[in-house]
């Protein structure tokens, strides 16, 4: 055989093997493309993300105010590997988790993020209402919808092995779309109890609505609850597991969490002070019959699950990207990451990787 014929075959066989020699170590590069997807809800459009592995070499991009570790359209690794969609908390961005998003891209999963119309960081006038408190899970079910009757991504994810995750209100979601069933009334309760809590800051003002309106607040509330399933069940069977960081679970009694019926994996920190442990994720997790772990982060509040913050945003939300004393988010985050990966592995498929 002549020896330029004997390279030219190398060549195409060290070709051919490059997606494998890419997963040798089991970490890729990641690839980062924008969607765009219909709102059933509001009937509206709402941003996101899709990451996925990439052939291509680590990289990162600015998408202000975030530096993610991920290439814009670069090129994707073949084959059909689970989905994993993550929502974000009240007031909340499409990238508020991109270091989770990334890390899990780069072990062999595809991961999606949304913004929650009327719950972000630019409108929150949703939120306490019907169409965020019942209309989340049901946003959460039209991205994986989405992303399965699409020409593109649908070859690259098995849409046998998908999970959601979520902090805080995305927490909330997560766990509605795995079979939790809220009791909205439950919110008035805790009012009453801690009237000076953050989380309650609204509730004179909803108080004040619900009687323009000829209501009380709790007649408000019961609307919602009776809206429950007005766009759909919250509850989607194609998702089989839930990450849950934070989850404002307090609306929840134990009936309404017995009915989850698929894995779930509780994160909290031991000094939030808007998730209250003993009455959101420590308040739930002993009636979780499907409940695979809880973990505590040792002195943290509430903020510490969104991604370690870049300068120019820890400028801009000082209070946000601030830590007690002894709490290294960095750190913090790189120990979640871990924890993502092995619970979505054993609950999902390992990844590929």
């Amino acid at each position: 055989m002549p020896a330029a014929l004997r390279i030219g075959r190398l060549l195409l066989l060290v070709l051919c093997l490059l997606p494998l020699a890419v997963l040798a170590d089991g970490v890729t590069g990641v690839g980062i493309h924008a969607i765009e997807v219909h709102d059933p809800v509001s009937d509206g459009a709402m941003p996101g993300y899709v990451f996925y592995p990439s052939t291509q070499a680590k990289g990162s991009t600015w998408i202000a105010p975030y530096e993610v570790a991920a290439t814009i359209d670069a090129t994707e690794l073949p084959g059909a590997r689970p989905l994993v969609v993550l929502s974000h908390g009240n007031g909340g961005s499409d990238l508020d988790l991109h270091d989770i998003a990334t890390y899990l891209a780069s072990h062999g999963f595809v991961v999606a993020t949304l913004e929650h119309p009327k719950d972000n960081y630019h409108d929150q006038s949703g939120v306490g209402r019907a169409p965020v408190l019942d209309g989340r899970p049901i946003q959460v079910q039209a991205v994986i919808t989405y992303l399965l009757n699409d020409a593109k991504w649908s070859k690259l994810i098995d849409a046998k092995h998908i999970g959601v995750g979520g902090f805080s209100a995305g927490g909330y979601t997560s766990l509605l779309l795995v079979g939790a069933i809220p009791r909205f009334d439950r919110f008035i309760d805790y009012c009453e109890r801690y009237p000076a809590d953050d989380l309650c800051a609204g509730a004179k003002q909803m108080r004040a609505e619900a009687a323009s309106h000829g209501q009380t607040i709790e007649q408000m509330f019961g609307e919602t609850q009776k809206d429950f399933t007005r766009w759909g069940k919250a509850a989607d069977p194609r998702v089989k597991a839930a990450f849950a960081m934070a989850p404002l679970s307090l609306i929840f009694d134990a009936s309404g969490v017995a009915s989850i019926d698929r894995p779930v994996f509780l994160y909290y920190g031991q000094n939030d002070h808007l998730a209250r442990p003993l009455e959101n994720a420590r308040h739930i997790a002993a009636s979780i019959k499907t409940l695979t772990g809880i973990k505590e982060i040792p002195k943290a509040d509430h903020w510490v699950f969104l991604a370690p913050c870049s300068p120019t945003m820890a400028k801009r939300l000082p209070v946000m990207c601030s830590d007690p004393a002894g709490v290294d988010r960095a750190k913090v985050h790189a120990q979640i990451q871990v924890d993502a990966l092995a619970f979505f592995r054993k609950t999902l498929g390992a990844g590929s990787n």
